[in-house]
């Protein structure tokens, strides 16, 4: 029995994708989807759970990196032969020259009139491999495979890359539909772990939605029991994901580790990422300008502006864009050696020290993409954008900034905090801090409302336009 939970969205949308393909109702008969999201996110087992659920004929194949192409098309072949597509008997003792006679046999082996299914798994190593494989795409897709009523699936964790696949001045653009797997939202982490909302809140920054985490995670289990068991054991999911997803990228020695090492360690500005990461001096701004590009392009790390009536473009902070691995590098990275020694209970320490303080500002950002599912609302009719503001200094910072639009709002239409504490409301002294700050932020005036997000409620008698807490945000995903 399958024991894959959550993505009724994804299947969904490639089943839509399939029934376009099934009924012929497309531009062309066949549809293809281009399938990209970070590793370690469930790509490939959302693949091939939609290929089992569906019941048709299919084959996945899986590039292997660094391979030769040969070698490659072989194992395509081969992959070809073992499956229960109809045509297969056709192709016997195949040996394909290269890849536009590899998806030649690919399409003879798919069937004229009912529907089938193609996966093709980590498309960046082909492109790497062999820079005829794009154009040949192109080709077979053009002359035989869009004629045929299948779904073909390119699957890639190279985000920069499979979405260069689709750009105007490529092979194979404008032929197929992006599709985006991310992790598992906060609404499917509290149904997979079984916690309440403000537990499965602190579940969601600590697995980051990753399914091989979240699974890992007994029902009902509090964090702190989580935690002890994940650190007693070397090779847990919650240990082993991590490195296994940045070394997949990022070579321990290499620049771009040390930016997401400096980024993880709590650094936001380009100043204090190139003298944290530079080691004895400052990274050159000539090598941390194109770094930094290429780790927002990757979507490994996350940056954002300052949101208020006045624009302030050069006030960009960046952050670890997956909450997972924000937890990875803040907190578990250092304690792996502690851990290896059979001392997870000295790295538990350690997490437990800096858990509170480091939560209360990792949690912003899924507060701020919760709340901009619940807007706009009545209150809000034309609230587009959530965001926060600061200024050079830091002083002061506010956390939630509603705005008609983003990165220069037209108009800002409430202010609030978030205080996401175990056992402290938002209370007097936060909404007093909050007025004070008010006047501060460029088209905030007096009258502009004032909102708080708290994981223990607000005191009575604040005069708050609104207020969220944990079940408010789970709700946001429902």
């Amino acid at each position: 029995m399958s024991s894959f939970k959550g993505r009724a969205l994804d299947l969904e949308r490639l089943d839509r994708q399939l029934g376009l393909a099934t009924r012929g109702m497309g531009s062309t008969r066949g549809q293809a989807v281009i399938m990209t999201g970070r590793r370690r996110v469930g790509k490939s087992r959302l693949a091939q759970e939609f290929c089992d659920r569906s019941g048709l004929p299919y084959v996945v194949f899986q590039a292997t990196r660094g391979r030769n192409p040969e070698a490659e098309r072989a194992d395509f072949a081969a992959a070809l032969t073992q499956s229960p597509l109809p045509g297969t008997e056709l192709l016997a003792g195949l040996q394909a020259g290269d890849w536009n006679q590899a998806l030649r046999s690919l399409a003879a082996a798919l069937p004229d009139d009912s529907p089938s299914i193609v996966v093709i798994d980590e498309v960046p190593w082909l492109l790497e491999q062999d820079r005829e494989f794009e154009g040949a795409l192109q080709t077979v897709w053009d002359r035989h495979l869009s004629a045929k009523p299948a779904l073909l699936i390119l699957v890639g964790s190279d985000i920069s890359v499979m979405e260069a696949l689709q750009s105007y001045d490529r092979p194979f653009f404008g032929r197929a539909t992006k599709m985006a797997v991310h992790p598992l939202h906060l609404a499917d982490v509290q149904t997979a772990t079984g916690l309440g909302p403000a537990e499965a809140v602190d579940a969601l920054l600590i697995t980051g939605g990753f399914p091989e985490i979240v699974q890992s995670w007994p029902a009902g289990m509090p964090r702190t029991g989580f935690l002890a068991e994940a650190v007693a054991n070397p090779l847990s999911p919650l240990l082993v994901a991590g490195e296994l997803s940045l070394l997949g990228e990022f070579p321990e020695a290499s620049h771009a580790r040390a930016v997401l090492e400096a980024v993880g360690s709590g650094e936001r500005t380009f100043s204090t990422i190139a003298a944290r990461a530079g080691g004895a001096g400052d990274l050159p701004s000539g090598v941390l300008t194109p770094l930094l590009s290429m780790l927002l392009d990757k979507r490994v790390l996350a940056a954002d502006l300052p949101l208020s009536a006045k624009p302030d473009r050069k006030n960009k902070r960046y952050r670890i864009a997956d909450p997972y691995l924000r937890f990875w590098l803040a907190l578990l990275r250092r304690g792996l050696p502690l851990i290896e020694r059979g001392r997870g209970d000295l790295a538990l320490d350690r997490i437990e020290r800096g858990w509170s303080s480091w939560r209360g500002r990792a949690v912003e950002p899924i507060v701020r993409e919760s709340l901009l599912r619940l807007l706009p609302s009545e209150t809000w009719p034309e609230t587009e954008a959530v965001g926060g503001w600061w200024n050079r200094q830091n002083n002061p910072e506010i956390d939630l900034v509603g705005a008609d639009r983003e990165p220069v709002a037209g108009q800002v239409h409430f202010l609030g905090s978030v205080k996401w504490l175990d056992n402290r409301p938002f209370d007097r002294h936060d909404y007093d801090a909050l007025v004070r700050d008010v006047l501060a932020v460029p088209g905030a005036d007096a009258d502009t409302p004032l909102v708080a997000v708290s994981r223990c409620g607000t005191a009575d008698g604040l005069p708050l336009a609104a207020h969220w807490g944990p079940e408010d945000l789970v709700r946001a995903w429902r």
